[in-house]
């Protein structure tokens, strides 16, 4: 039966990351979209750990009911890869802004998520009805609560480094589902072996042992900081290791791994209790100190650990390092909330009571918690008092947990001398938590590579991002987002984002509207602001804090893009917008985060493509970032095909510095791109586009013949050299995999040589006069 929880616990963390990675496609990536997800999700497994008791007799035999459970599980994982589709539709046509597009947000949710999760949460309390309820059979409760657990780790490894790496969302699934049927069949066979003696009849619900209540109080804050500590910790981890798709799956399973072993060790020792509440209640005071611990190991040890990344090419012994690293802060804390289940188990158990509904009501409680811990740190505490308050409100809030089960506990005088002496060390070490590094919050697992960071100018912690601003010793501004250098005004970032705006804003014949996906140091979106024809610039943006602080730093670089009467700003993921607006655009452009990220890779994907396609006016352009550095051949290769594959006709143009690649733009249109390079010299020369000329010739772009010779090559010349490349699809997404596998191969030189071997001439593309045309291969460097 271990094994078979074990096997349940597996399935299920294989269908958490695909549905979240599914349902985000639709409702986004945003926090508040995320919080909608996991409030969905867990508040389905604490219904159904509260609903099983009360309508599924005890006269049932728990292994046909388990058995049941998984196998409707398994029906309802499957569906959710058709409903998700069906629902898409329904969706863009009815989504909004604001509390109605929250509300819709959780309808969509509750839909794909509430039937599987309420059997999840429902498989507990059935199987706990197998056991007696005694402090025996409440251990045996918290074995099964641990194997599970133990499930869950290798389903959460499974899925994050294999399954979704390798194959995708729908194999992923139907795993996932094949195990859950296994389980079923397994549960019925087992039946005729395993006896059970049901009750006569189905009695009421017993008395719980008096004062019962501060036991539900201390698990649910005990379910509230174990979910709040993972968001925050998994945030500042992320910042330290990098936050690819891997290290999140290394942190939930170090997580997962903590709560397991506890879970089990606490089994084993309520058993001999003859005060588990107590014991409970020590436990909780504990916490305070382990989460001390994490607190100092994220913001102090950690950052300072005297560790090269770039020394380690070799990307599974980087993901072993980052184990090691996880296992070190977050082990201590995840063992205790581990142990403080079976341990509620224990202080609530009488005999002769459903076992069932005394674990569905622990479980309960401990999920409602969760669910709060979870939505409340990532939305509220975080913003409002940043990490090191939130990491504060954990020493707190386990405090509080652990004072109130010594509530009339019936303490001697030495005792309550002991917990006194506990809230104090608790205090003490409330004053001990340290703030996150803006180094490591600028920089990342790259803050020990740096010799001469500057000063921070600010420093911001948002519902989706962290934020840094910094100056060098040389006046350099850089704009860091979440322990990456998104942009700065060095000359090579101040050229690349000028050319993701002037190249299509001046090969577009009359562009009025524009779409900016990610605000970063505004200096693209500005780009906007001097092109007289531009009537609307709409920005999208998932971090209120950015547009803000780069507003203050950058202003004079983005033209005050912010302020500007032409702007309109939203705040939700870009992927969202473009796929519930109605409205279309003569240029869209896109500057996101490096792929290798968790989350952008949706950005890179053929669907994102083809939504963009529909959102363009006829004679639309869209460019899209593409960085070389901090990637490989086949990360970059796999970019190249997924754009082409959607726009044949597109483009590439180069950002070097001093002479060697760097980064490059990609630009398409749907109809064959046609420049006249005589009639674009000619506008840029007319009174009104002054302020183009000048934005141009601040990043050495002194002609249009110059701007033009950053071109690199298109889809037709590269489709050998692409040839085989994975196209990022939405229910594969295998772009963040390649990408975050390739994290620490920097060689952008090399591969922008390769792809100018293949550039050929494009007379089809380009056209002028002689003198303009010899300027032009001038620039691209051919006689």
């Amino acid at each position: 039966m271990l094994l078979l929880f074990a096997g349940s616990g597996c399935a299920a963390l294989i269908y958490e990351v695909v549905w979240f990675q599914l349902l985000q496609l639709v409702i986004g990536s945003s926090a508040v979209s995320l919080g909608v997800l996991l409030g969905t999700y867990m508040g389905g497994m604490c219904l159904g750990s509260l609903l099983l008791p009360r309508f599924i007799s005890r006269r049932e035999h728990p292994l046909r009911v388990y058995g049941l459970l998984e196998l409707g599980i398994g029906l309802f994982g499957v569906a959710v890869l058709f409903i998700i589709p069906m629902l898409n539709g329904i969706y863009m046509s009815a989504a909004g802004d604001g509390l109605p597009s929250i509300l819709l947000r959780g309808v969509v949710a509750a839909i794909c998520l509430l039937p599987p999760t309420v059997l999840m949460g429902a498989s507990l309390p059935a199987i706990g009805r197998f056991v007696e309820s005694t402090p025996t059979g409440v251990s045996w409760l918290g074995l099964f609560y641990g194997g599970n657990i133990a499930g869950a780790v290798f389903g959460c490894l499974f899925a994050g480094f294999y399954l979704l790496r390798v194959h995708d969302m729908a194999v992923a699934t139907y795993v996932a589902a094949a195990i859950n049927i296994g389980v079923a069949v397994m549960s019925y066979l087992l039946r005729s072996k395993a006896e059970y003696d049901p009750p006569k009849e189905d009695a009421p619900p017993a008395a719980r042992p008096e004062h019962a209540w501060p036991v539900y109080v201390a698990i649910g804050l005990s379910g509230l900081c174990a979910l709040g500590a993972e968001v925050v910790w998994t945030r500042l981890l992320a910042l330290m290791l990098g936050a690819t798709t891997y290290t999140f799956s290394i942190i939930l399973a170090v997580f997962l791994i903590g709560l397991g072993i506890g879970s089990s060790g606490g089994s084993m020792w309520a058993r001999k209790l003859k005060r588990p509440r107590l014991a409970l209640g020590a436990s909780q005071l504990a916490l305070a100190l382990a989460v001390a611990w994490t607190a100092y190991a994220v913001t102090d040890l950690i950052p300072s650990w005297p560790f090269n990344p770039l020394s380690v090419t070799d990307p599974w012994r980087l993901f072993r390092i980052d184990f090691g690293m996880c296992l070190l802060a977050i082990l201590p804390p995840a063992l205790l909330w581990g142990l403080s289940f079976p341990l509620a188990l224990a202080s609530l158990t009488g005999r002769d009571e459903d076992s069932g509904a005394l674990v569905g009501e622990v479980y309960a409680a401990n999920t409602v918690g969760a669910i709060l811990g979870a939505v409340g740190f990532s939305i509220v505490l975080i913003p409002w008092v940043g990490t090191q308050g939130s990491q504060q409100a954990l020493i707190a809030l386990s405090m509080i947990a652990g004072l109130v089960l010594f509530y009339k506990s019936g303490l001697s005088g030495s005792g309550y001398f002991g917990v006194a002496a506990a809230a104090l060390v608790g205090l003490i070490l409330f004053a001990t938590v340290s703030e996150a590094p803006w180094l490591a919050i600028a920089y990342g697992r790259r803050m020990s590579l740096q010799t001469a960071p500057g000063t921070p100018l600010y420093v911001g912690e948002g519902r989706n991002s962290s934020v840094v601003v910094s100056q060098l010793p040389g006046g350099q501004i850089y704009f860091h987002v979440s322990g990456k250098v998104e942009a700065s005004t060095e000359p090579y970032d101040m050229r690349l984002q000028r050319m993701l705006g002037h190249i299509p804003a001046l090969i577009h014949k009359d562009p009025k509207s524009v779409l900016v996906v990610g605000f970063g140091a505004g200096v693209t979106a500005g780009t906007f602001v001097v092109h007289p024809e531009v009537e609307n610039i709409t920005i999208c943006e998932i971090e209120p804090l950015i547009p803000q602080a780069s507003s203050k730093y950058f202003g004079r670089e983005n033209h005050n893009v912010f302020h500007d009467p032409r702007t309109h700003m939203v705040y939700d993921d870009a992927r969202h917008f473009v796929l519930t607006t109605n409205d279309k655009f003569d240029i869209i452009t896109s500057d996101p985060i490096h792929p290798w990220v968790k989350g952008t890779a949706t950005l890179y994907s053929k669907e994102y493509f083809e939504l963009v396609k529909q959102h363009l006016n006829p004679g639309g352009v869209i460019t899209q970032w593409v960085p070389l550095y901090e990637s490989d051949f086949e990360t970059v290769k796999s970019e190249l095909a997924t754009f082409f594959d959607v726009f044949p006709n597109g483009t590439i143009w180069g950002n070097d510095i001093n002479g060697e690649g760097y980064d490059i733009v990609l630009l398409a249109q749907v109809e064959p791109t046609k420049i006249d390079i005589d009639k674009m010299q000619q506008r840029l020369t007319r009174d009104d586009h002054k302020g183009v000329a000048q934005s141009m010739a601040e990043v050495n772009f002194h002609s249009a013949p110059q701007m033009l010779g950053t071109y690199a090559g298109r889809a037709s010349d590269l489709q050998e050299w692409l040839k085989g490349s994975f196209i990022n699809r939405d229910l594969n997404l295998r772009l963040q995999y390649l990408a975050g596998m390739g994290l620490n191969y920097d060689k952008p030189g090399y591969i922008y040589s390769e792809m100018l071997t293949r550039r050929k001439p494009a007379p089809e593309i380009f056209s002028g006069s002689d003198e303009v045309m010899r300027a032009f291969f001038a620039s691209l460097g051919q006689p």
